[in-house]
């Protein structure tokens, strides 16, 4: 098998032990001026495409892609640091995020021009839980996909994957080229060593605009209101289990 060149693309979120707060006008999460860092199920998509080399499976390149501000770049160092080869920063200034419609076309665009093989991608962002940039790729490619892998094998041109279902797990296979989106149990991200972040500097970063790829990204959707959820009630406490069952009765719930 011919060495593979593996894409994956990654995002800058809001960093995901900060509490998200809306912002005064409520059409979106406030995050200027707060600790951003990369989408965490974008860091097992790094850390698969590294060990997949480590296990000794034919990858001529890792491509780490981003689309998003000037900051974004700290990203794909970040990633680069981690093992990956070479980075595409899609330096969008201003106006709306892209929607997964959006980032699908620019994605089947840059794996057309890499000439990937293999894209490795997070099964969501946590900013807006859209999970379906994967899936969208998948079908302006037409390409097979396999999503919320937990385990991933490559043997020359046909891929594993291993995903967890309600009631046990679930295996498919495909032969490549592929898309994969990647779930929590996948792996453990490792961290960027001191000597690797250095030598991440070094590597090559392309820097690109929306206009380079000749795309019509606007958004379909318009955010009308964002809330925060309720705040929950708190709990009773009963003496024996009939107080919890006519508790429950009352509640509507039995």
């Amino acid at each position: 098998m011919s060495g593979l060149r593996v894409l994956v693309p990654i995002k800058r979120v809001l960093d995901y032990t900060l509490k998200p707060r809306i912002n005064a006008a409520q059409t979106a999460v406030e995050n200027s001026a707060l600790k951003h860092s990369m989408n965490p199920f974008d860091e097992l998509s790094i850390e698969e495409a590294v060990r997949l080399r480590e296990r000794k499976v034919p990858i001529d390149e890792i491509t780490v892609f981003t689309a998003g501000p000037p900051k974004s770049q700290d990203m794909l160092r970040t990633a680069m640091a981690l093992g990956a080869d070479k980075g595409i920063h899609v330096r969008i200034e201003k106006g709306p995020e892209l929607e997964p419609l959006g980032v699908a076309k620019l994605l089947k665009k840059v794996v057309e021009e890499q000439k990937s093989d293999l894209v490795i991608l997070g099964k969501q962002s946590i900013d807006d839980d859209a999970g379906q940039t994967g899936q969208m790729l998948a079908g302006l490619l037409g390409w097979p996909q396999a999503t919320q892998a937990s385990k991933v094998e490559i043997t020359d041109k046909t891929v594993t994957v291993i995903k967890e279902v309600d009631g046990g797990v679930e295996t498919v296979k495909a032969n490549l080229p592929m898309i994969i989106t990647t779930d929590l149990r996948l792996n453990e991200p490792r961290y960027a060593s001191l000597p690797n972040i250095m030598k991440a500097k070094k590597k090559p970063l392309e820097k690109k605009t929306l206009e380079d790829y000749g795309l019509d990204v606007e958004p379909r959707l318009k955010t009308i209101k964002v809330t925060e959820p309720p705040p929950r009630k708190g709990g009773v406490k009963v003496d024996d289990v009939d107080g919890m069952i006519g508790k429950l009765k009352e509640l509507g719930a039995l």
